[in-house]
Formats: structure tokens, C-alpha cells, sequence
């Protein structure tokens, strides 16, 4: 069904076999100043990355990788338990000049590209909700991608993940060490403490991101984990 959605082919080398089933996508930006200078990148063998899908912000789809393949876009991360991240997940790329070239939002057209495929992807590999997550969600110390600017809403409000809690309350944990243990319960690598609570900011709190906690953080980790254990964030 997916190949309806894909507007061209541009086979990259860089792929091996995977060796884990396929249970999350994790949403990137190219970070780098252009299109073509992202896409040459990921088809270049020296390079040693790339991705499943590339996005340009017209909405043009790209296939590198086919997702039976294990495309080379997480690096060094991890979530739940699981550190080959490339083995058990599907990789979007979306052009975006990030942090370093000029960082700007995610147009409507990449948006109405991104959704459908991604609600494809998700069917067809039964992908939890808590599952979708970020470059920076896997790999807080060394990632920023997709980046406070994109649309997680949108995606919730599709069920293509996991939506924001409402807050009733401010939650104050009895300490920071139970907040780390809770963030890393909830997927979280808390090696760099202030990075795992930035990469956490960057995704549920974007308008104000300190890398450290504090008691709106800790209300929303508290009501994900809830969400989670109570088995709604599928």
C-alpha cells in the first residue's frame, strides 16, 4: 500500500539486515543547508548513514531504504530497553535546516506527506503510540531533531502518538534521583541527566526547555507513566 505514497526511488548503499522486528519510527531532521545536500550525503557509502524516507518541505517523499532493510539514521541511542535502535525502527527524514543552519517550522506540505505515511508505517507494523518518538528522544546527549518547532500535536490528534497530559497540577518528586529513575522508566537514556530532561522538555514542554526538573516536568512524566501502566498509550 505504501508505494502509492512514495513520489520517487533514490536506493542508498547504505543499508545491512536487520535483526529485530520493526516496533518504532523515529522522526529526524536532515540538518543540513539543502535537500540535494542531504540526500547526496545519504547515498554516499563513505558517509555510513541514512534513512528509509526523506521529506522535502514540498512533500515530496523519497524511498532510500526499503523497510524490510536496516537503514543506518538512529547511531548510538537507545528507548526501552532497546539499544539497536536502526534494527527495530523506521526512519523518516525531514529537510529542515535544524539548529545549525538556520532552524525553522515544519511546512504544511512536508506535514500532509509525513501523516500519512507514517499512520501507513504505523498499520502496517502495529507501532504503539509511545513509540514514535524523536532523534532526541533516543539519543538526548547528542541530538536535538525533530526539534521544539515540530508539530508532536498533530500527530496525537491523528493517534499517530502519544498526545500531551493535561495538567492539573504541579508535581514536585521526592527527589531528583526518583524523577531520573522515572524518566528512564519511561524510555529515557539519563546518562547526561540534563540532556535526558532537555530531549524530555524539547518533546512535551517545547516553550521552555532548562535541562532541569522541575514541577510541570514532573506532573507530565508522572501522567505519561500513568498513561502508560494503565495501558492507554498504546
Amino acid at each position: 500500500m505504501i508505494d502509492w505514497l512514495v513520489n520517487r526511488e533514490v536506493p542508498s548503499p547504505n543499508w545491512n539486515e536487520r535483526l529485530l522486528p520493526v516496533s518504532m519510527v523515529v522522526i529526524h531532521y536532515t540538518g543540513m543547508q539543502t535537500a540535494a545536500e542531504a540526500l547526496e550525503r545519504m547515498c554516499d557509502p563513505a558517509a555510513e548513514v541514512s534513512a528509509h524516507y526523506m521529506i522535502d518541505e514540498d512533500g515530496t517523499v523519497t524511498r532510500l531504504v526499503s523497510e524490510d532493510k536496516r537503514a543506518w539514521h538512529a547511531g548510538r541511542s537507545s528507548w526501552r530497553g532497546i539499544t539497536d535502535i536502526n534494527s527495530a525502527s523506521v526512519g523518516i527524514e525531514l529537510v529542515n535546516p535544524g539548529h545549525e543552519w538556520g532552524y525553522r517550522p515544519f511546512p504544511d506540505a512536508q506535514m500532509d506527506a509525513l501523516l500519512p505515511l507514517l499512520a501507513d508505517i504505523i498499520d502496517r507494523h502495529d507501532i504503539p503510540r509511545a513509540n514514535v518518538v524523536g532523534h532526541s528522544d533516543i539519543a538526548p546527549a547528542r541530538k536535538q531533531d525533530p526539534g521544539e518547532l515540530f508539530d508532536w500535536d498533530r500527530l496525537a490528534q491523528l493517534r499517530l502518538a502519544l498526545a500531551k497530559p493535561k495538567l492539573a497540577i504541579r508535581l514536585v518528586w521526592d527527589n531528583d534521583s526518583a524523577f531520573y529513575l522515572a524518566l528512564e522508566r519511561f524510555g529515557y537514556d539519563i546518562t547526561d541527566r540534563a540532556a535526558a530532561v532537555r530531549a524530555f522538555e524539547r518533546r512535551w514542554r517545547p516553550h521552555r526547555i532548562t535541562g532541569e526538573p522541575d514541577g510541570q516536568t514532573g506532573a507530565l512524566l508522572f501522567e505519561l507513566l500513568l498513561e502508560r501502566d494503565m495501558g492507554h498509550a498504546r
